[in-house]
């Protein structure tokens, strides 16, 4: 375990295209960065977010976004990373379910089946979500998921689902111990009641901070994931920005819900004033975000953040 940390988080956000992948690289190399008072250590971050049962890519119709997309591709670009990397955390910030015929007719079977085969280590809930009803997330989850939903602000206690997420995991990857928690939007107004029936949303901030903190003081993560179906960025509402700027403790949001393209990850300080990430790549599958953390024994504090461009 590190009794001080640092690290060097890295961008790589894939975009999956008819034929070729497009990335965006880099500008350090790890050498760059000083290993004289130990050895190196490196966690990649492989995340998706609102991909909304796109299993096949866009057709070729003509639309922007033609030939983009697809659980194939995706999965052989997983593949390809795992077989290169040896500590790989594959997560996803909420609304797997919805907008294609494969979630109509199947329910969200299909989508539960390929991310387990795929791999997944976790996921949260996001709105759409919900749009089988709750009794419909829960037979799908039971019965054909084999990862985690992490969720600790919606209180499941009088529904089916009661039992059946978690408000965080605690993922051992090598040396390195990652903490991972999930929140979800306010379901009230943007899901019709009867969907979700007797699940009670309890504002985010409070309990992420408080499983942060579980996280990384008594469990003694090093690094401390939040999972968020919140939204990047609204004027009055809770989002990740703000999340972001009031939180202790976590290290990295990885959001969802408002289909934001992110180049690079968005630095904000915290309530410490800690620099901390937020990131979120799109929707439909079409990217696959990618963060190669550095950790090193015995190394003060330090955060090192890349300039990335576009390579097409």
């Amino acid at each position: 375990m590190y009794n001080r940390r640092s690290f060097l988080a890295r961008l790589r956000t894939f975009a999956v295209v008819a034929g070729a992948t497009t990335m965006i690289p880099r500008v350090l190399k790890a050498d760059e960065f000083s290993t004289e008072e130990g050895q190196l250590h490196k966690l990649t971050i492989l995340h998706t977010n609102d991909v909304h049962s796109r299993i096949e890519p866009f057709p070729m119709d003509g639309g922007k976004n033609q030939g983009r997309g697809g659980i194939a591709k995706r999965a052989a670009l997983i593949n390809k990373i795992r077989n290169q990397e040896e500590q790989v955390l594959l997560l996803d910030a909420g609304d797997m379910f919805q907008g294609t015929p494969y979630f109509n007719y199947f329910g969200g079977e299909i989508e539960m089946k390929l991310m387990t085969k795929m791999g997944y280590d976790a996921a949260t809930i996001g709105n759409h979500d919900f749009d089988g009803g709750i009794d419909g997330l829960h037979k799908q989850f039971s019965e054909h998921a084999d990862f985690p939903l992490i969720n600790c602000n919606y209180d499941f206690s009088d529904t089916i689902m009661n039992g059946h997420t978690i408000p965080y995991q605690v993922f051992q990857k090598g040396p390195i111990r990652v903490g991972v928690l999930g929140v979800g939007v306010e379901l009230e107004g943007l899901v019709p009641s009867i969907m979700y029936k007797k699940t009670r949303y309890i504002h985010p901030l409070e309990p992420a901070n408080k499983y942060a903190t579980i996280l990384k003081q008594e469990l003694q993560c090093d690094y401390v994931i939040c999972l968020s179906h919140l939204g990047y960025s609204y004027d009055k509402k809770m989002c990740d920005l703000v999340l972001a700027k009031q939180s202790k403790n976590i290290d990295l949001i990885i959001g969802g819900h408002t289909h934001t393209f992110l180049d690079k990850p968005t630095i904000i300080k915290n309530s410490q004033q800690k620099e901390i990430l937020v990131t979120q790549v799109g929707w439909a599958g079409m990217i696959l975000g990618r963060l190669d953390i550095y950790f090193e024994r015995n190394f003060k504090d330090k955060c090192i953040q890349c300039n990335n461009s576009k390579v097409y």
